[in-house]
């Protein structure tokens, strides 16, 4: 298996990258120019725990062609919907993994969701139906990513439309150490995507003595 991450030179995709390639996955990691994705791999394959397989840079075209299966979009949410555009025709017989949280522009704590409701939705709307989109990953910080020291202290909520899709990116997930969850079709993204923004209030609140909080699915002791 094979993964792109188009956007993978921001900090969350160079967090994925590194924690899927210390776990065998082969990563290629999108840019729009080659020449930054090659300078990012060139910084993060010395950081990679033996055993790990390198990860490798290409434009975000290069990558698709190269992925197994799964693509994941790790874009800020400001070139979100123009870049899908962009890249449409070469996702066909892919599934896109959507990590991108509609922050507002003038306050990351709070969200500013698009008209379909959440940037899976707007993925989903933008591919149309025969391009699985499963959102997933919006949860987890990108410090605690890219740290390899730490383990993730998060679980992680998948929803999509297509159900042997959000089987897949389970499974993938999974393969970091974390537990993942079936949290429903696409429209669930309204509320996982949301509680970013709580997340980032709490993390940097004076009130609370941590950051890079996650969250877990806590089952009763009973």
């Amino acid at each position: 298996m094979t993964v792109a991450i188009l956007g993978g030179t921001g900090p969350q995709g160079q967090g994925l990258a590194m924690r899927f390639a210390a776990a065998g996955i082969p990563i290629i990691l999108g840019s729009r120019e080659k020449m930054r994705s090659e300078d990012i791999v060139s910084q993060l394959n010395p950081k990679l725990p033996k055993g790990s397989v390198f990860v490798e840079g290409a434009t975000n075209e290069e990558a698709i062609r190269k992925a197994s299966d799964l693509v994941i979009f790790a874009v800020p949410w400001e070139a979100h919907n123009k870049l899908l555009e962009n890249l449409k025709n070469y996702l066909t017989g892919k599934i896109l993994v959507d990590i991108v949280v509609p922050l507002s522009e003038n306050d990351p704590k709070k969200v500013s969701m698009p008209p379909e409701g959440s940037a899976t939705e707007a993925a989903q709307s933008i591919l149309g139906q025969e391009i699985p989109v499963v959102g997933a990953l919006h949860n987890v910080a990108a410090v605690t990513l890219q740290n390899l020291n730490w383990n993730i202290n998060c679980d992680v909520l998948v929803c999509g439309n297509n159900l042997e899709a959000r089987k897949k990116v389970i499974e993938l997930v999974k393969k970091i150490g974390v537990n993942a969850y079936n949290a429903g079709d696409a429209e669930s993204a309204r509320c996982i995507e949301a509680l970013t923004s709580i997340l980032i209030r709490i993390n940097i609140s004076k009130m609370v003595p941590f950051s890079h909080a996650g969250i877990k699915i806590w089952p009763p002791e009973h």
